[in-house]
């Protein structure tokens, strides 16, 4: 290789170690609803940040730090947090969504009370992200499929929505309200057609699975794609400027929810 090859190689491989640099992440922290899934080629469960990457373009990296099973708490005691933390530049967004696994009130290692640990971890994500000059969102938990026998939509997740809610208007962050949108989304699909939003499956009826699956709180595919646009919908329409790497399609995508 001659001098001038040798010069060309080393500034492509700088102009592109740059760019790399450059190039906007969206960092992703919360539980399995958002999660990556192992296998996805067959596994019927997929979180909702798993299906970020198909519905924005090539110029936003998705990094996906969710993980089954953690709180807000457990996110930062075994160390996750500081690994996001670490990672983020200038102008990066961070999604945070956690409640589901801080209501485990039998699990010390999970448990968060919601107007004190739940919100004083929240503000510190949003503190910490922003001393990095990331731009953190907060997002309420989507519901768990939870009809009553009179076909209403019963709440699982106590106060845990709302102190998200307070915590970004007092810190001047945005809101997504996850909740309340998939509240719509389930109650739109109704009853039984919104089982397939989730995990339901007779003994046999899926190879991933030995027995039969009754799961309301975890997503399918499908679920996964709809709350995941709903979020990004979410995202345009308060006008974030993150909403500049969204497919035209998915800002387009009519969805099947309650109107009210």
């Amino acid at each position: 290789m001659n001098l001038k090859q040798l010069l060309f190689s080393f500034l492509f491989a700088w102009v592109t170690l740059v760019s790399a640099q450059q190039k906007t992440t969206l960092y992703l922290i919360g539980d399995s609803t958002m999660a990556d899934k192992k296998n996805p080629e067959v596994n019927p469960e997929h979180g909702w940040g798993q299906m970020l990457p198909g519905l924005v373009s090539d110029s936003l990296t998705i990094s996906n730090h969710a993980v089954n099973g953690r709180s807000s708490k457990s996110f930062i005691t075994e160390g996750r947090w500081q690994v996001v933390l670490d990672s983020l530049k200038t102008g990066d967004y961070l999604f945070v969504q956690f409640g589901h696994n801080d209501e485990k009130i039998l699990d010390s290692t999970r448990y968060t009370f919601p107007f004190t640990q739940y919100r004083y971890n929240l503000e510190r994500f949003v503190n910490e992200s922003r001393a990095k000059g990331a731009i953190p969102v907060l997002l309420s938990s989507i519901v768990r499929r939870n009809f009553n026998d009179a076909g209403v939509l019963v709440d699982t997740h106590g106060d845990y929505p709302l102190v998200a809610r307070m915590t970004a208007k007092d810190l001047n962050v945005p809101f997504i309200d996850l909740q309340f949108l998939t509240e719509r989304l389930e109650k739109g699909y109704g009853v039984e057609d919104s089982k397939q939003l989730h995990l339901h499956f007779a003994a046999g009826e899926n190879t991933y699975y030995k027995t039969e699956k009754h799961d309301d709180t975890h997503l399918s595919k499908l679920g996964a794609t709809l709350v995941a646009t709903l979020a990004l919908q979410e995202v345009a329409l308060q006008d974030l400027a993150l909403k500049t790497y969204i497919k035209d399609s998915v800002l387009s995508k009519e969805i099947v929810s309650l109107k009210d």
